[in-house]
């Protein structure tokens, strides 16, 4: 699709008229679009960068984890914490049943994977992006690409303090045929949808400029932060051992030795520390935690048995290998890759019979299988997030229709709301149920 005429759809001699403006071109301003044009509203997206999807195409590795298979609304409400209850409503009308039909029905077979991640069977996120597109052209949604808003122009209180027009700065005006298209610098519109997104992997756009302009309409903004995003470490060790992944482990979050939070399932080690599914369902919480002072990470290598049981087995192996050096027993406990470490960490000597290993010598051994302790320091940042937490509070926004408590005619969908669920396709679910929600009472509302 490509920018259209947007001066033949009326409106003013300061600026085309449009029923609803969405801003985002992310998976809830899609869907908002979609699903408002549908509806029979004349919408126009804006999307600042060249093309829609830009955040889209890099989720799932590049696979699009579209959703998740838990057709429970309650079990997926839990997941995203005590923020979860805002999408009662919303998934109750738009859930993963419905995601999963509205591809399929396009032709985009889909498939379930482990933890319940729906995938395309193609694996191709561009596929998932190509039924959008098509679901915009089909519904004559207009286009403006490399649309940069300025912010908004407000009618004064007196007149309902609505939103008048959406202004755009230069970006949207580089080349003359950009001007012939659109020789105002103002879109005017009955209701505008803002659906920017956060600030996590900006290079694709997502900067954060939704929650000062919400913030400028008067909207709370909860701090943004990091979430789904890999953790720093101190130790140098993880360098010896990165990319090395490891399943069915659990890890403790702990600060002034008392646990925090944890998770059981994958992860992987890398140059700067630690990243994978449960390290980055963690991270959120890590980061509130080192905001308050040290952060231990304990690694569990062997949580199906707990200390006396580990200890019996490493007694039982020992005697069966009682005249194999210790570095040479160590195949049997551990990846090949964390054996050097392992080793090391225990101060054993790796050339040490196994029938020379003292007691305490095999104690710290099992203490180092069921507690493996990193020092956490920091993050990776924005720029490796897959989502943002904090956001507009969901408090001033109706949670059935996602208009806005502050303005009557700004409705708002996705990640720039303080939602963030973990990895499995619980946030993309999130953009599509919200966006859905905002697209259908956006046409349907009389203001």
């Amino acid at each position: 699709m490509k920018n259209k005429n947007l001066s033949a759809r009326g409106g003013s001699a300061s600026g085309p008229k449009f029923d609803i403006v969405v801003i985002g071109g992310g998976p809830a301003g899609m869907m908002a679009a979609g699903r408002a044009a549908e509806l029979g509203a004349r919408v126009v997206l804006l999307e600042k960068n060249n093309g829609l999807g830009k955040k889209l195409l890099i989720t799932g590795k590049g696979r699009c984890n579209l959703t998740q298979a838990e057709f429970d609304d309650k079990e997926i409400i839990k997941k995203f914490g005590k923020q979860g209850k805002f999408l009662f409503s919303s998934l109750a009308a738009y859930g993963p049943e419905e995601v999963i039909k509205f591809f399929e029905d396009r032709n985009v077979p889909t498939k379930i994977e482990r933890g319940g991640r729906v995938f395309p069977r193609s694996d191709r996120a561009q596929d998932v992006l190509r039924v959008l597109e098509k679901y915009l052209e089909k519904n004559g949604v207009e286009m403006i690409y490399d649309a940069q808003v300025a912010g908004f122009d407000v009618a004064p209180v007196a007149s309902g303090g609505k939103i008048a027009s959406v202004k755009l700065a230069e970006k949207g005006y580089v080349s003359a045929e950009k001007q012939a298209m659109l020789p105002a610098r103002r879109i005017y519109a009955d209701k505008f949808i803002l659906c920017t997104g956060g600030k996590s992997y900006p290079v694709t756009g997502s900067t954060g400029d939704g929650y000062r302009w919400a913030e400028n309409l008067g909207h709370k903004i909860i701090p943004p932060a990091p979430a789904l995003v890999p953790i720093k470490t101190k130790e140098n060790w993880v360098k010896e051992v990165q990319g090395l992944s490891l399943k069915n482990v659990a890890i403790n979050l702990l600060q002034n030795n008392r646990k925090q939070d944890s998770r059981f399932g994958e992860m992987m080690f890398a140059h700067f520390g630690l990243t994978g599914p449960i390290v980055l369902d963690l991270s959120k919480k890590a980061g509130e935690l080192m905001a308050k002072g040290k952060v231990i990470i304990s690694i569990d290598l062997k949580p199906a048995l707990d200390h006396e049981q580990l200890d019996a087995r490493l007694q039982r192996d020992f005697k069966e290998n009682s005249n194999k050096d210790f570095i040479n027993y160590l195949p049997e406990l551990l990846p090949q890759k964390m054996i050097a470490v392992i080793a090391d960490l225990s101060g054993i000597d790796p050339r040490k019979k196994i029938n020379f290993v003292t007691k305490e010598e095999r104690k710290k051994l099992a203490g180092l299988l069921k507690d493996l302790r990193l020092t956490a320091d920091g993050t990776t940042g924005y720029n490796q997030a897959i989502v943002t937490s904090g956001g507009v509070d969901t408090k001033e926004v109706d949670s059935r229709t996602m208009r806005s408590r502050i303005v009557s005619n700004l409705f708002l969908a996705g990640e720039i709301l303080d939602l963030d669920g973990p990895t499995g396709g619980y946030n993309l679910q999130m953009c599509w149920s919200t966006g859905y929600a905002a697209g259908t009472y956006a046409a349907n509302l009389e203001l």
